[in-house]
């Protein structure tokens, strides 16, 4: 399909730069497709009411890290300039992936020592040195190798580093120390992503208990979401754009549950894209869920046959973004259209603090 059929304008006062406070505040834009009143406009508060007892919650716990770092590079002439990294992959104990801006003031060798003004850190300082570098000048891909390795680099990792808040955040205000609660769902334990599964952002002890007691199961699953979800597909055509890979696992007892919930006629709820994508991937032809452990790179676009998932709640994504292609797959591209046109009119807050859709197929 052409890539602009997913562009639309989006005000910039529309952008969360904050999440609502309490979290289940936020607005929940209801989205039926072929019903007589497909939106409604509601608020989390009311999901519990709006699922019926059997049906199936399936969360992603993946936890963010503080993944971007800033220093200097050393070692080489009087002059240090800036470097800003943000780690991506582990590599063993002391390596890490990463991307650098500007990539183009490192050469492999190079030893950039990352600081920490205005904090209290342990270690004096974290050097790491340029063992590989990609292709291209901005934003590159580089191998850190740093001097510390295992605990004691988590220790200074977690002490220097921000939470690696998505670039429309970013771009008008740094990250705080706010930020590092803010920017982690409750539900956040098996540490791995540079960037919040923000669906999950929506839910409080109380939503969850009231789930609970309306017969709404719930389960987890872990996708440890890549850079690659911010990124705006630049190809002409959606077919000749290529996902990034991402780690995810499903455990046998979510599968279990999940499959048995759908026997018994529930519905399955993917909290989030990131859900989605990862039952997507480890269901078989007819829907049913196996364990599942590796990596997934499934881009979904209109034309899709979903196997396994009946309903969704997601956060208002990106125009061009493969992510509101998939909720436009989930739901029809002219329903997506009218939804995202309603909700701008309607002072709904779009992105990451934003507020939800709870989407139906």
């Amino acid at each position: 399909m052409r890539t602009d059929l997913f562009d639309f304008a989006l005000p910039e006062d529309r952008i969360a730069l904050r999440p609502a406070v309490p979290r289940d505040a936020a607005r929940l834009l209801v989205v039926r497709p072929g019903a007589v009143m497909d939106l409604e406009d509601r608020t989390m508060r009311d999901l519990p009411a709006l699922l019926r007892r059997g049906d199936v919650l399936v969360v992603n716990d993946t936890k963010v890290f503080a993944a971007n770092l800033s220093g200097r590079r050393i070692g080489r002439g009087s002059a240090e300039p800036a470097i800003a990294a943000t780690l991506i992959k582990r590599l063993d104990g002391a390596r890490w992936r990463a991307l650098v801006k500007p990539a183009k003031r490192l050469q492999i060798g190079d030893v950039v020592r990352f600081g920490a003004e205005g904090r209290v850190c342990f270690l004096d300082q974290l050097d790491a040195a340029i063992e590989a570098k990609g292709e291209g000048d901005e934003g590159g891909e580089v191998t850190l190798a740093f001097a510390f390795t295992d605990a004691a680099l988590d220790q200074a990792l977690a002490e220097r580093g921000d939470m690696p808040l998505p670039p429309y955040i970013s771009s008008r205000r740094t990250a705080d120390e706010q930020d590092r609660s803010d920017y982690q769902t409750m539900f956040a334990s098996r540490e791995g992503s540079v960037a919040a599964p923000t669906a999950g952002l929506h839910f409080t002890e109380s939503i969850t208990a009231a789930l609970q007691g309306a017969g709404v199961g719930l389960q987890r699953v872990t996708l440890h979401v890549g850079p690659g979800t911010f990124l705006p597909v630049k190809t002409a055509d959606t077919s000749e754009h290529k996902m990034q890979a991402e780690w995810g696992s499903v455990g046998a007892e979510t599968a279990a549950a999940v499959n048995a919930a759908r026997a018994a006629g529930g519905r399955i709820v993917a909290v989030g894209s990131t859900a989605l994508r990862l039952l997507e991937s480890a269901a078989d032809e007819d829907g049913a869920l196996a364990p599942f452990s590796g990596e997934t790179a499934l881009f979904i676009t209109p034309g899709y046959r979903f196997r396994t998932v009946d309903a969704m709640l997601t956060n208002f994504h990106l125009p061009r973004s493969t992510l509101f292609m998939l909720v436009s797959a989930f739901c029809g591209l002219d329903v997506m259209q009218r939804a995202y046109a309603h909700a701008i009119t309607a002072g709904y807050r779009f992105y990451s603090y934003g507020d939800a859709c709870l989407l139906f197929r």
